[in-house]
């Protein structure tokens, strides 16, 4: 099975926004497994900025996406997982790209051990959003 093309899409849109001059920001669905401050979280989603100048040791890795970064001028390392990151855009234009939010590997291998059967509700469930990612402008 090859790996997924959405951390080297999330790469190489970053690069893009830093070449043009633009301010890459990323939307991320916010669960268990992401380290962020929740004090900025709403519905379950939070928009950071993730340009060159706003972060330290900023890693774009194909599992995590990880940096330090200031809030409310307090130092806070952030941990994401990249299956979580929701859309990355340019600030300044608004255009970038959307992906699904996909299962963390231990959910996928918590499902297929599952003996029971398959939901057959229209609910999602609380750790996934429902619908489809949608991009808003953020000033």
């Amino acid at each position: 099975m090859s790996s997924s093309t959405k951390p080297y899409m999330i790469r190489a849109l970053h690069q893009w926004c830093g070449d043009n001059g633009y301010t890459p920001y990323v939307v991320v669905w916010v669960n268990e497994r992401t380290d962020v401050p929740l004090e900025y979280v709403k519905n379950n989603e939070i928009v950071l900025n993730i340009a060159e100048g706003a972060t330290k040791n900023l890693r774009i890795d194909n599992d995590w996406l990880s940096f330090s970064a200031r809030f409310g001028g307090v130092s806070r390392d952030i941990w994401v997982p990249i299956g979580n990151v929701m859309s990355i855009f340019a600030r300044e234009t608004g255009e970038g790209m959307g992906f699904e939010v996909e299962p963390s590997p231990e959910a996928e291998q918590d499902a297929k051990s599952a003996d029971a059967d398959p939901p057959t509700g229209g609910d999602p469930g609380p750790d996934r959003p429902s619908g489809r990612p949608s991009l808003r402008i953020v000033k």
